[in-house]
Parts: structure tokens; C-alpha cells; sequence
């Protein structure tokens, strides 16, 4: 059985629509695949109706989060969140606020390119997106690209949208020890999403994790194309002390991303357990 736990689409900043997502999950044999954008739940109902004979849908959505990094500091983590009710009042509150700042966000940056000369418009980036979806630098990157600016998204962050950059603006994000306790009112959930991935930028520590476990953390995602050897042995091992729940997945992003879907996977055993502990909504399949 071939399980990818971690893919996006258009509702954030995939270029798959939900619907070509799941088709193109079942064309890669897949088994099972999650739909996991950025801060919204908006492309459930679109994968829900186009699901395929046979593929199992995982509704999800992956939180961005502000965490301490056991270090002294605080840095940028991922929450991936599965099979939580979706209409929880926390739950839409607290996507409705993220992607009203990641919009705020987006206009910003895009308008101090825009004032060095490079063609980007905040108004045709927004008016471009769908209302509930989520924006973020990649939609920028992708307009970059559009422009022949740059030839890909990686480069386009390379050389203008990198988090060190002249055009970088901080961005407001949840306390994760909040959004893991929001998605366990919700009934879903939580694993933390590529954790030691450090070429990404500043990461937790071991120690945090099991701080994190000790809040209601579920699990972590061990095998993402981000994580080394090294870097996967010392999740595995953390999570076996802690005994969370070990994902993997590819984080797929169409083509603004070369990882074809299915490239890193979740056992079954995993994915049973956590569909054994959800209790807002339920996996899905088409008969």
C-alpha cells in the first residue's frame, strides 16, 4: 500500500487544482494521499468530488506555527493536521486570520518589488487567487517565473525571496503548543512536519519534540525528501521514545517542486493510527 500523507494544491501554493491532485495521486498508485494546503481546508470539498475508484482521501491541512527552537530562541515550524472538523469555531477563526495576514503579507513584499522595478502586482497576484485560498511567496515566485525573471521557484527564492533577502517581511505565526491543542478540540491529529529539515533554515531541538509530545503532539514526519540519513535515524529513534506516530511523505507541489508524488511514503500501520485516534471526520473512499 503506497501512502503519501503530505501533498498541496492551488487552495495554497501547489499548481495542482484539488480535483487534478487526487486524479494524478491515483495515475502515480497511490493507495492513500492527504490534502494538506497551507492554513485552509478550502480544496477539500473539490478532491472529496473528484476522488477516484479506490483512493483513499486523508483530509488535512498543514498549520504554519511559531515554536521555541530549545535553544533560547523561536523559529518557524510546520503542523501537519489530519481528519479534524472543519467547522470547529478555533479552527476557522484561526484560518481566516492566517490567510488574511498572509494576503496583508504578500501585497507587501510584492509591492516593494514592484517599487525596484520588477513585474509583480499585488493587485492582479490576489485578484488571481481564490478567496478562501491560501497566498504565500511561491505565488510570487510563480509570477517571477511567468516573467522571465528566473527560470524556477527555487530560484526565484534563491535570489529574491529567500528569508534573508531585502524583500523578506516576517510573517505572524500561531504558537504551536496552541495549534496542537486547537486540532485536539477538534478531533484531529497532529504531526510535526519535517522537523530536522536544517537546510530549510533554523530548526527545534530534540528536546522540544518531547516538549511538544508532553502538549499532545501525535507524531512526526520522519521521511520527507528535506531530511538526511542522520537527520531520519534520530527522528525515528526520538519518536520511538516518545512512541508518536512516524509519517512520511513528499510534500508535493506540482510542478513548483521536482518531488513527484509518492516519492517518500507512510507505512499502513501509521495511517491506521491515526485514523484510530481522529474523531472530527473520517478518511474517505469512492467506491
Amino acid at each position: 500500500m503506497t501512502i503519501d500523507l503530505h501533498t498541496h494544491s492551488t487552495a495554497s501554493d501547489g499548481t495542482d487544482t484539488p480535483a487534478e491532485l487526487v486524479a494524478n495521486a491515483a495515475a502515480a498508485g497511490l493507495d492513500a494521499v492527504a490534502i494538506t494546503d497551507h492554513d485552509t481546508t478550502s480544496g477539500w470539498a473539490e478532491a472529496l468530488a473528484a476522488l477516484p475508484a479506490g483512493l483513499r482521501l486523508v483530509r488535512g491541512a498543514e498549520l504554519s506555527c511559531l515554536s521555541p527552537d530549545g535553544r533560547g530562541g523561536h523559529c518557524n515550524v510546520h503542523l501537519l493536521a489530519y481528519l479534524f472538523d472543519p467547522e470547529a469555531e478555533a479552527v476557522v477563526g484561526n484560518q481566516a486570520r492566517v490567510r488574511a495576514e498572509r494576503r496583508n503579507r504578500l501585497a507587501t513584499i510584492a509591492g516593494r518589488m514592484a517599487a525596484d522595478g520588477l513585474p509583480v502586482s499585488a493587485d492582479d497576484l490576489l485578484a488571481g487567487l481564490p478567496p478562501d485560498s491560501t497566498a504565500g511567496r511561491p505565488h510570487i515566485a510563480m509570477a517571477l517565473v511567468r516573467a522571465g525573471v528566473v527560470s524556477t521557484v527555487d530560484e526565484a527564492f534563491a535570489r529574491y525571496l529567500n528569508d534573508r533577502g531585502r524583500y523578506y517581511v516576517s510573517s505572524s505565526r500561531t504558537p504551536v503548543e496552541a495549534s496542537i491543542e486547537m486540532i485536539a478540540r477538534a478531533g484531529g491529529v497532529t504531526v510535526l512536519a519535517h522537523a530536522f529539515a536544517h537546510r530549510r533554515g533554523p530548526t527545534v531541538t530534540a528536546e522540544v519534540i518531547k516538549e511538544l509530545a508532553g502538549v499532545g503532539l501525535n507524531g512526526v514526519e520522519v521521511d520527507h525528501p528535506d531530511h538526511d540519513a542522520e537527520a531520519r535515524s534520530q527522528l525515528r529513534d526520538l519518536a520511538d521514545d516518545l512512541g508518536l506516530i512516524t509519517t512520511g511523505a513528499s510534500d508535493y507541489h506540482g510542478t513548483n517542486k521536482v518531488i513527484r508524488l509518492g516519492e517518500e511514503t507512510t507505512s499502513p500501520e501509521m495511517l491506521d493510527a491515526i485514523i484510530e485516534r481522529a474523531t472530527g471526520v473520517e478518511i474517505v473512499t469512492r467506491s
